[in-house]
């Protein structure tokens, strides 16, 4: 292991572009985002910039509650928290993910189970989803993954009939619209992230939503207050095991600020994403991304193609790297998003037993192989190419990209 190097994130994570592109970094940064920090110190501290970001969003998404956390991975690890599941419950979740959508759910000691996506998507379904429930599916976890939503109605519905709570991660799926309803909208509880390279990006920051009033409740009580209510006479008493996840002030002031640009941001990414998508379908060779009708407002974070590999005469991840010489300099594949391939631990504590695998109910064979569980996950991250995708492309950004992608394809064919 000591081989390789430590993974990176955000601005560390990408490469920039030609001067003929735009670069995500340095972001865009809402024009109230340095008064609002500097009213955090100009306080000394005493403004409560938290409750007002936690306000300002949970009223532009429609909905009761919004909980702010430091980062997503927090988010998700502060609902996991929540839950109040048996060890060795089972949650389907989607297999082309991120390890913070899963992390908090395996430290809670309860069982991913991955479902498989649609063929040729990053997105999973109801049909998918209805394969893997059983008798210890407590609940559904579904990723919006790219910016696109998944089809929401049908998994609603489903859960519903299952009595499954549904959670949403819409960490890349911030003001995504499914049928002009937005991402996060539809389940129990969702998950967002403001990580810096995220469409809405501050420094950090995530966030849990909901329209019940009792889930807020709890959320606050385990993720920001500790597990810990005030016993009179005594003060402080932890009744349940609790975080101390509260998003800092200064982290909460540049959301604030970010948030009040974002939407036209997003309107931006989904218009230059549309218009790349019509002009790729004219090449030979690849697939661009299918952006569903019921996607109404694609808050494009990522951006990609499938490669036809018996088409070409190198790989998927040489032609990757030959586009990424000519000028789109993040351009890559993402097979590390398969989670059933990707979380090697997890692995080696179901075949070796490790709690909770090791409950006397827990599930007979869970073996976490993509190639078995998940082909169709596995099928499309071995052949998408993708890249980060920024609010700051124009058309004329949109021809250059096209030009790069057509040359390097068409130089390849076979």
């Amino acid at each position: 292991m000591s081989k390789f190097e430590n993974a990176k994130y955000g601005a560390a994570n990408f490469e920039a572009d030609t001067m003929q592109l735009p670069s995500i970094f340095p972001r865009e940064m809402g024009p109230n985002c340095g008064k609002y920090v500097q009213e955090v110190i100009d306080s000394g501290l005493t403004v409560d910039m938290v409750s007002r970001f936690e306000t300002a969003f949970a009223s532009a998404m429609g909905v009761k509650h919004c909980i702010a956390t430091p980062g997503c991975t927090n988010a998700l690890h502060v609902l996991a928290a929540s839950l109040e599941f048996e060890p060795g419950s089972e949650i389907i979740v989607s297999p082309i993910a991120d390890y913070g959508t899963v992390m908090g759910l395996i430290r809670e000691n309860f069982i991913p189970v991955f479902c498989d996506t649609e063929p040729s998507s990053p997105n999973v379904t109801a049909n998918t989803i209805k394969s893997c429930i059983s008798e210890k599916t407590k609940a559904i976890i579904v990723v919006h993954k790219l910016g696109i939503p998944c089809e929401m109605a049908p998994i609603a519905e489903l859960a519903e009939k299952n009595n499954l709570l549904l959670i949403e991660d819409a960490c890349q799926a911030v003001f995504a619209e499914y049928n002009g309803k937005l991402a996060g909208t539809f389940g129990h509880l969702a998950a967002y992230s403001f990580d810096s390279e995220k469409s809405m990006g501050g420094d950090l920051g995530g966030c849990v939503t909901t329209n019940d009033d009792v889930w807020g409740d709890r959320l606050r009580y385990i993720g920001q207050s500790r597990g810990a209510k005030g016993v009179p006479g005594f003060g402080r008493t932890h009744f349940d095991k609790g975080l101390a996840l509260r998003m800092p002030q200064c982290t909460a002031a540049v959301c604030l600020g970010q948030l009040e640009i974002i939407k036209k941001q997003v309107r931006n990414r989904d218009k230059m994403a549309r218009l790349l998508t019509a002009k790729l379908k004219k090449l030979d060779g690849i697939i661009p991304l299918l952006i569903p009708d019921s996607c109404t407002m694609f808050s494009c974070w990522m951006y990609g193609f499938t490669v036809i590999p018996e088409k070409f005469k190198c790989s998927p991840f040489e032609l990757a790297e030959i586009i990424k010489e000519k000028g789109l300099g993040n351009s890559g594949m993402g097979k590390y998003y398969l989670m059933p391939d990707a979380l090697v631990f997890l692995k080696n504590n179901a075949a070796n037993k490790v709690y909770p695998y090791s409950l006397p109910d827990a599930p007979g064979e869970i073996i976490y192989n993509s190639e078995k569980q998940t082909p169709n996950a596995k099928a499309f991250l071995d052949t998408f190419i993708r890249w980060a995708w920024t609010e700051k492309y124009t058309e004329k950004h949109v021809n250059i990209m096209f030009n790069m992608i057509k040359e390097a394809v068409e130089e390849n064919l076979v």
